[in-house]
């Protein structure tokens, strides 16, 4: 396979609004084996460039790797795929705009999309006026349930239960937490602190950091004055890895161990120091030094397609390939494209053999049942220290239920 075996409408940049807009480009799709309809249009909302650069080239590429695979086999219900793909460049704005380009000038049949939960939450509001289904293939806060939206990435009720119960178990009960300052890391310290108090521990101070921040001295002086047995991080974005560097250098990593619910998403492993890197634990739902053939597969499936031995795909890259698989597995049980009938087909128990395990779609929370795993860094390779099966995503008291309340376009938060 390759990169020509599929389409994304190529657009040179032009100007829309003072800012500067351009479609990501890609080689022209073989045509053979497909009808005379018209293609059936995926969008998709990432991030190529910009601070979540990083995170959104690996999400790209999987997404353009599924779209090769589902075409390759002759696309959905003998339609190609189309995908008209936007490098949102870590812009809310630019989220924002092309979303409504998406949705309402290209009248694309799904949107595929969004990174950090502040672009997730200027979209959504846009595809539920359009009724455009949209999916959402970040690990985030938790808490979605809306009728139009799917999340396939990991949730706190399936990971961050089980760092801090490590944690806790391990290294001590009092912890200090460090998060990004908006809502992905404001409401996912809400569910650190729940967790830790659920296990008899205490949380002795919380910073949050914008995305800009590069200086970490006087956090890291907060934390030193705080004394915890152990640091729970929900830092986010190239920036916020300074954090780990600086701590490994004042000497605090070998006093003080560090859970992260970020960390090693992106090429933390290969680009920083082992000495900075080994022993920050984490959760997901899926690790590159997994030892399934699922996991092998997907891994070196990628690297082939993307053309380089890449060592960084984590789980961004396997939920988003998530998202389209079990999009298309709804579409060809559905017999349609149209959102409606492929929304019932995706409350009907979907699964799909994912690269992380099997991966469930639930119907009352449109998010997923699947395997997670805890692990750590030991020199640049991920070590897995437990396996959680058939992990349900939401925590929500029974709030969240799409069956029952079709209706219901919020965000559930943690209750204490």
């Amino acid at each position: 396979m390759t990169k020509a075996d599929f389409l994304i409408t190529r657009r040179k940049a032009l100007k829309l609004g003072g800012l500067s807009v351009g479609l990501l480009a890609a080689p022209a799709f073989v045509r053979q084996g497909f009808s005379a309809e018209a293609p059936i249009k995926m969008g998709s909302l990432l991030d190529a460039t910009g601070p979540l650069g990083l995170e959104g080239r690996r999400m790209i590429k999987a997404t353009e790797y599924a779209v090769s695979q589902l075409n390759e086999k002759g696309g959905l219900l003998g339609r190609k795929i189309e995908l008209k793909a936007f490098d949102t460049q870590s812009d809310i704005k630019l989220y924002t705009q092309y979303a409504q380009q998406l949705a309402m000038r290209d009248k694309v049949d799904v949107i595929q999309g969004g990174i950090t939960s502040s672009s997730r939450e200027a979209i959504r509001p846009i595809f539920d006026r359009t009724k455009t289904l949209y999916f959402y293939n970040t690990q985030y806060e938790g808490g979605v349930c809306d009728h139009n939206v799917f999340c396939t990435g990991t949730t706190p009720a399936q990971t961050v239960n089980h760092l801090v119960d490590y944690a806790t178990k391990n290294w001590g009960k009092k912890t200090y937490i460090v998060a990004a300052d908006y809502n992905y890391g404001h409401i996912t310290a809400d569910w650190m602190k729940k967790f830790v108090t659920a296990n008899g521990g205490t949380v002795a101070g919380v910073d949050f950091l914008p995305l800009d921040v590069t200086n970490f001295s006087s956090t890291i002086s907060r934390i030193q004055q705080a004394a915890p047995e152990f640091v729970l991080s929900a830092l986010v974005g190239a920036n916020h890895l300074g954090f780990y560097r600086q701590w490994d250098a004042t000497g605090m990593k070998a006093k003080i161990p560090v859970g992260s619910t970020v960390f090693g998403l992106g090429d933390e492993l290969q680009a920083m120091d082992v000495s900075t890197t080994d022993g920050i634990v984490t959760c997901y739902g899926f690790y590159p030094d997994l030892d399934t053939p699922a996991a092998k597969g997907f891994v070196s499936g990628l690297q082939k397609f993307i053309g380089e031995d890449a060592k960084d795909i984590s789980e961004l890259a396997t939920a988003t390939y998530d998202g389209v698989m079990l999009w298309a597995k709804a579409v060809e049980k559905a017999g349609s494209v149209e959102a409606a009938k492929v929304i019932s087909a995706l409350e009907s128990g979907i699964s799909i053999d994912a690269p992380g395990g099997k991966v469930t779609m639930d119907a009352k929370t449109h998010a997923t049942i699947r395997p997670t795993y805890l692990a750590e860094p030991k020199n640049r390779k991920w070590e897995i220290l437990a396996t959680f099966a058939d992990q349900y995503p939401a925590d929500t008291g029974g709030r969240c239920d799409l069956v029952a309340n079709p209706n219901t376009k919020t965000q559930f938060t943690p209750q204490f």
